[in-house]
């Protein structure tokens, strides 16, 4: 089962419908305030049975990808529950493919979400994916605010 396939200039605050099943219902906005041409996919849409999520992104970045730091923050029914830092690129031998990619370059990659091995409680969550093109996270190039909602228990 694969979820919804989009690409399309997205405009702040407005909700995309990422994919639903039985025992989860994802979406996301964009937190910052810019534009952004943009495609997501996660399958499977679940987190019943299965140890990795297989994620697809095609972005048209607005800035060089020279180096970039993610930060995730994640709560769960209201309560900080992770915050996350990770420099994914720095310049110089980098290993992921969105590294060195120019403005306007459109990055098409695919990745594993390992993190689908953990069992979710069943509940509400909010994460807040942001990226910077700068180590002291003054450069926002994107942010991101996924909810989350696991319908039954996975245990």
């Amino acid at each position: 089962m694969f979820g919804l396939f989009f690409f399309i200039l997205f405009t702040p605050g407005v909700s995309e419908f990422l994919c639903t099943s039985s025992d989860l219902e994802m979406s996301y906005t964009f937190c910052d305030s810019t534009a952004h041409s943009f495609m997501f996919n996660l399958t499977p849409c679940s987190i019943m049975n299965k140890s990795i999520w297989k994620t697809y992104l095609t972005w048209i970045p607005g800035n060089d990808i020279t180096f970039l730091k993610i930060v995730f923050h994640v709560w769960f029914d209201g309560a900080e529950a992770l915050h996350w830092k990770e420099v994914l690129c720095t310049g110089a031998d980098d290993e992921y493919s969105v590294c060195g990619k120019l403005k306007g370059e459109t990055i098409a990659t695919e990745f594993d979400i390992k993190g689908a091995r953990t069992k979710f409680p069943k509940g509400n969550y909010n994460v807040i994916l942001q990226a910077f093109s700068d180590g002291s996270e003054n450069n926002m190039v994107m942010c991101l605010n996924f909810t989350m909602t696991v319908k039954q228990d996975a245990f």
